[in-house]
């Protein structure tokens, strides 16, 4: 492709989006630029402040758990208080118990910190994801979730190169610094981001009245297309999970170091920053229940190889087949999850599938240390490419009675906001994140 064509396709790929999209994309990369603590907090507890692994692995545990126990609370906060407060509260919730957390020293103290960091730093994401889905048309949605997703990545890349150097340094200097861009990121939202939260419909002779009231936790419980959505994400993201708990265990076992680990590791982030934009260009309007079935796919068979993987390279390589799973599978599903959401209940839908996410994180690592500790790292592949391959059979079951784009509002919750879905977002809800024939699809 020439330069031109470059050049061409590059402002294709970020055109047409909402200038509120862009501030809340520059504070989702903000944030993650200031991402350090995630990076080196075992390397704090075990080498700086002593403890053992196993203290660190219960500290990383209680800060997934944090993030599992705000996912529901966070969702339903967007819907009522909005999704703008909640981003704020949350925000600047983070950045306060960071900053303490450098300065904790006994165990039980660092212990309960951590749960409320791993509580306050995901509360915002069903607010982000809300406040998306309702300013962004929805054929553009799998765009903006993508460039989301790539901002996450970016910055999660700089911050993880930079986390060595100011660990170096101080690592309170690290806790200090990743409170500090939360804060800027807490401030771009506040000067630059409006509130975006449907209002309520006008009482209408025949309707029920109330709106946001009448889509409850229960009323996501019930849904049972969209549940099956969630259950298929918690397995999607228990594949994901064992590139950084089963990945490294494997390659240590098989004599590898932490910096061979490192190099493998890296191309996942370098493939997403690179391909990310042009891969969603490419399967923008594509059928997107293909794109969810040969994902999930690519991510089983792609950590199932790592069975046969027997030198840096050949990891390097099954990285790449499941990275590129990633790439796919995270903005077509964040947008399936959108079109399932009615939109006076986005919070509490956007809670839910981020729990999932946060509960995946808590069971691949007992996951993983079960099937390496008694059956060998092979079986876990192995039971990766099994999990792979229930995924898109179960995308493919769950697909194939999903209603085209003129009935999505009546799915998934959306009797409840059937005829209200899109009002206050300033377009309809009846078409999907992608432009794909019949169905739609991140930090």
């Amino acid at each position: 492709m020439s330069v031109a064509g470059l050049r061409r396709a590059a402002r294709e790929s970020v055109s047409g989006l909402p200038r509120e999209f862009w501030w809340l994309w520059t504070s989702t990369l903000v944030n993650r630029l200031g991402a350090f603590v995630a990076t080196f907090m075992a390397l704090y507890l075990t080498l700086d402040r002593g403890y053992s692994a196993s203290y660190a692995g219960l500290v990383a545990a209680l800060h997934g758990l944090g993030g599992v126990v705000s996912s529901l609370g966070a969702g339903v906060m967007t819907d009522r208080l909005g999704r703008r407060p909640t981003m704020l509260i949350a925000q600047t919730s983070t950045a306060v118990s960071v900053a303490v957390l450098g300065f904790m020293v006994h165990p039980v103290a660092i212990a309960a910190v951590a749960f409320v960091v791993g509580m306050a730093s995901n509360a915002s994401r069903p607010a982000v994801q809300a406040m998306m889905a309702d300013i962004v048309r929805p054929e553009d949605r799998v765009r903006a979730f993508s460039l989301n997703y790539w901002a996450i990545n970016l910055g999660f890349a700089v911050s993880s190169a930079g986390a060595g150097f100011v660990a170096e340094y101080s690592y309170l200097a690290g806790f200090l610094g990743e409170a500090a861009m939360t804060l800027v990121c807490a401030f771009v939202v506040f000067m630059k981001v409006p509130e975006s939260r449907p209002e309520k419909s006008a009482a209408v002779p025949g309707r029920a009245v109330g709106g946001a009231d009448e889509v409850r936790l229960s009323t996501v419980l019930r849904d049972g297309r969209f549940m099956s959505v969630v259950g298929l994400s918690f397995v999607i993201a228990l594949i994901f999970q064992q590139g950084y708990v089963g990945l490294p265990v494997a390659m240590g076992a098989d004599g590898f170091s932490s910096s061979d680990f490192g190099t493998a590791v890296a191309v996942n982030g370098v493939l997403i920053v690179v391909l990310q934009i042009p891969v969603t260009r490419f399967i923008q309007h594509r059928d997107p229940r293909r794109l969810l079935i040969v994902s999930s796919l690519l991510a089983g068979y792609g950590f199932g190889l790592t069975a046969f993987a027997g030198s840096v390279a050949v990891y390097a390589l099954t990285i790449c087949v499941w990275t590129v799973a990633e790439i796919v599978n995270s903005p077509i599903q964040t947008g399936l999850v959108v079109r399932l959401s009615p939109a006076q209940g986005r919070g509490r839908y956007q809670g839910m599938y981020t729990m999932s996410w946060s509960a995946a994180a808590l069971v691949a690592p007992l996951m993983s240390g079960v099937v390496i500790d008694r059956f060998g790292a092979a079986w876990l592949w192995g039971t990766c490419a099994v999990l792979g391959t229930g995924a898109a059979l179960g995308y493919w079951l769950l697909m194939r009675n999903l209603p085209g784009e003129d009935g999505a509002a009546s799915g998934s919750g959306s009797r409840v906001a059937e005829s209200e879905a899109g009002e206050g977002s300033g377009v309809p809800e009846v078409s999907g994140a992608g432009a794909g024939p019949s169905v739609e699809p991140a930090g």
